[in-house]
């Protein structure tokens, strides 16, 4: 089969690999919508795993079933499927303790892209297909679909790592994607004032659409200094970190409120250490909680995940800003999210075999 891959640090390119087994709870898919990741440009160009040659890239997608294990049991070949960028491994004890997500190891229920080949290719494998599976309903489009597998579950990551109560003061930092869907997470659990950080026009425009109440230009000055200025010196009561380097915690830090929650959704793609300022965190004591969580995947959260866009809470469809048709397009899209114009939010390709 076909597939797009990390050929090393830097290099991307289409090769042949052979196609997948399923085992006998696992699963065999055929993309019929997939999205590129900021995620992959981190780990192509930056090296942020590591070296891998040959990986199939991508962990975003929407496919039909062609194939089933033999002990799977709610699926079977012909079904559309929505695959959540995590998968676990759920017969562990890190899933029994409640993070399925480091199953078997820190990170580890990331796959696709990580530790096994990803979805940009002609067919990829899905384990345990019964609990990382959900039906597509009819009434949601694949390529919305595509935005739960990991934007949205992501960004309201950010959202219940932080804890958010009715009427929080909540910062947002990095309004890609990742970072929309946090304002309408924390719009959802009830949060009042809500501070976007980006700059990007398009990007601006959908974090008001999605519920921003404030937007910080960090080209217009520091952004912790445009913060304290808003909230009158006070701060804020919850940030979300969802972009930038690691040099950002130590503005996270100085702008959260005694009893405050730094909530991270960031893949930190570089450097050895992040900085937390001493004096801002009350040498170590002002209750300023600092929390970091890879997105818990499995069925049941896309399948709820499904209910919120069905039912109006919220449309991801809104991050779509550049749709592609043919499965060749992959690496346009791909080259679009290293590049970022201004114009960008996400890019989708939608595959008709």
């Amino acid at each position: 089969m076909k597939g797009f891959a990390m050929l090393g640090i830097g290099k991307v390119g289409w090769i042949e690999k052979e196609k997948p087994v399923a085992g006998p709870y696992d699963a065999i898919v055929r993309p019929i919508a997939v999205a590129p990741c900021t995620s992959d440009i981190h780990t192509v160009f930056e090296g942020a795993l590591g070296e891998r040659q040959d990986l199939l890239l991508g962990h975003e997608a929407v496919g039909e079933v062609v194939e089933v294990g033999s002990e799977v049991k709610d699926f079977k070949p012909g079904d559309r499927v929505v695959v959540p960028a995590i998968t676990p491994d759920w017969r562990t004890s890190e899933s029994v303790r409640g993070f399925p997500m480091h199953s078997d190891g820190m990170l580890a229920g990331w796959k696709f892209s990580n530790v096994k080949d990803g979805v940009f290719a002609e067919y990829f494998h899905v384990n345990d297909a019964d609990m990382n599976l959900a039906l597509l309903p009819d009434d949601v489009p694949p390529e919305v679909a595509v935005m739960i597998t990991d934007m949205m579950t992501t960004g309201f990551h950010g959202a219940e790592l932080a804890d958010i109560q009715f009427g929080d003061s909540v910062l947002v930092i990095g309004i890609g994607p990742v970072g929309l869907m946090s304002i309408a997470g924390a719009k959802l659990q009830g949060a009042g004032r809500i501070i976007g950080v980006g700059s990007r026009p398009a990007l601006i425009e959908a974090a008001k659409y999605y519920g921003a109440t404030d937007i910080v230009n960090y080209k217009n000055g520091p952004i912790e200094q445009q913060v304290m200025e808003l909230t009158d010196g006070e701060g804020v009561d919850k940030v979300i970190i969802a972009g930038a380097g690691s040099d950002i915690m130590k503005i996270a830090v100085e702008v959260t409120k005694p009893g405050g929650i730094i909530a991270n959704v960031n893949y930190f793609g570089e450097g050895d250490t992040i900085p937390i300022p001493r004096l801002e965190w009350g040498c170590g004591m002002a209750h300023k909680t600092i929390k970091g969580g890879l997105t818990p995947g499995g069925r049941e959260r896309m399948e709820r995940f499904l209910e919120l866009v069905r039912n109006d809470r919220v449309n991801p469809g809104k991050l779509i800003t550049h749709k592609f048709h043919g499965f060749e397009n992959i690496e346009k899209a791909l080259l679009m999210m290293k590049d970022k114009q201004p114009d960008l939010i996400k890019p989708v390709v939608i595959i008709d075999w």
